[in-house]
């Protein structure tokens, strides 16, 4: 890799940070930055990185990105937080994601010709998880009320950790007679042994911080390294295995979370705190940190050279992927909650596609299977359209939903968009 690579990542990370609150109103969000700049210094441009010079590079870095993030997110979700969103992330994960899944699986078919029916399954799988960070001002704007904020972090949060399951063993069956293992054993050591030593290392690695924080023996910095350390020995362990590294971050982070927040019977460790949220600080800020270097590479890597190959088809399946197929399935999984169009619609157009989608398709390129290239065109035009399209219109549709929000909860104070509010005003 050339070192103007170096200096030019470098530049964008020191401009970005300089600029960040400012351009956070703006329609310049952070990854539609770094995946411009990734597109100048790629093959489109400059011609400074390219996928076939360093594959290695590519893959570690989004490979890791993800695995923090897992680990992070799943280590930060409680079951209270899914009762205090009440339906929504509920409704989102169990009914909109396999819905959003098989739409995707059947639009595929008359408009990618060529695939396999496992490989047009995998491009259903590969795009219905949803990444918040690319529309972060959709979820930050305190105008947005708190239930439908709160219910598309929870659904980001979750739900490529649960798409994991799907894509592992659609991507065994496509693979099944190319030299690949077959769907029975994928699941026996992608699914079974790598979910069980997630919750090992999750469990012990929550264990020895519990039992260092009664102590008194750990330091609020090094208690960070020690988290940091869980996703990593996990997915070593699981890559050792031949398993999947990310199933195991993931269940290891929910392991972690859930043993973590048990309530000690040694009033030591409530006086020194043992929350999640604070513990896998260090964890997640490097998982961010990967990540806005992985759009770069993104726009570099993948996203020019599916520039180069651009057909129409591509363009119809990414823009249908963006609205119709996540957005029926939404207005699906809300049917008869009370929320109004507004709202359903919000939802709906906010679901964009980020970093799982990239690291899922890399992974199946990385399988050679005969629709590989294909795939990972479309899914570099749909994440490329995604960090365009909600980047720019989180700002705007923030502001305009919560303006609608404001106006008729003067007129409807029992509206059901505020049941969060309505719960936690004084009684």
């Amino acid at each position: 890799m050339s070192e103007w690579v170096i200096v030019i990542a470098g530049s964008v990370f020191v401009g970005y940070g300089a600029l960040s609150r400012r351009l956070s109103t703006t329609v310049l969000s952070g990854p539609l930055v770094f995946m411009l700049f990734g597109l100048a210094i790629g093959p489109l441009g400059l011609d400074l990185l390219d996928r076939a010079k360093d594959p290695e590079i590519t893959r570690a870095l989004l490979e890791s990105a993800l695995v923090l993030l897992l680990f992070a997110d799943a280590a930060q979700i409680r079951a209270r937080d899914l009762r205090r969103e009440e339906f929504l992330p509920l409704r989102l994960l169990t009914v909109g994601l396999p819905a959003t899944m098989a739409l995707g699986w059947l639009a595929a078919w008359p408009l990618l010709p060529g695939l396999s029916l496992w490989e047009l399954a995998l491009a259903g799988i590969i795009l219905a998880p949803t990444d918040a960070a690319l529309g972060q001002q959709a979820v930050s704007n305190r105008q947005v009320p708190a239930l439908v904020r709160g219910g598309l972090s929870v659904e980001s949060g979750l739900n490529d950790g649960l798409a994991l399951p799907f894509f592992v063993l659609a991507l065994a069956a496509a693979g099944e007679g190319h030299g690949h293992p077959g769907i029975a054993e994928t699941f026996l050591r992608a699914l079974l042994l790598s979910g069980a030593i997630g919750l090992a290392a999750g469990w012990t690695g929550a264990s020895l911080l519990r039992w260092s924080l009664a102590q008194g023996w750990s330091s609020p910095d090094w208690r960070q390294f020690l988290v940091f350390a869980v996703p990593v020995i996990t997915y070593a362990l699981c890559v050792t295995t031949e398993g999947s590294g990310f199933i195991g971050a993931w269940t290891a982070g929910l392991a972690f979370g859930i043993h973590l927040r048990r309530t000690p019977a040694d009033r030591g460790i409530r006086t020194q705190g043992s929350d999640p949220a604070q513990d896998t600080g260090f964890t997640e800020r490097l998982g961010l940190l990967l990540a806005s270097l992985s759009f770069l590479v993104f726009g570099a890597v993948i996203l020019g050279p599916s520039l180069q190959h651009l057909t129409w088809r591509t363009v119809v399946y990414a823009l249908l992927s963006l609205t119709i197929l996540r957005m029926l399935p939404v207005a699906l999984a809300l049917a008869g909650t009370g929320l109004r169009a507004a709202s359903v619609a919000y939802i709906g157009w906010f679901g964009p596609r980020g970093l799982a989608s990239l690291v899922f398709g890399l992974l199946a390129l990385e399988e050679h299977l005969p629709g590989g290239t294909l795939l990972s065109e479309v899914i570099g035009v749909t994440v490329g359209l995604s960090i365009l399209l909600h980047g720019a219109s989180a700002p705007f549709l923030g502001n305009r939903y919560g303006e609608w929000f404001t106006r008729t909860l003067r007129v409807e104070p029992n509206l059901r968009e505020n049941a969060l509010a309505a719960k936690d005003a004084p009684r």
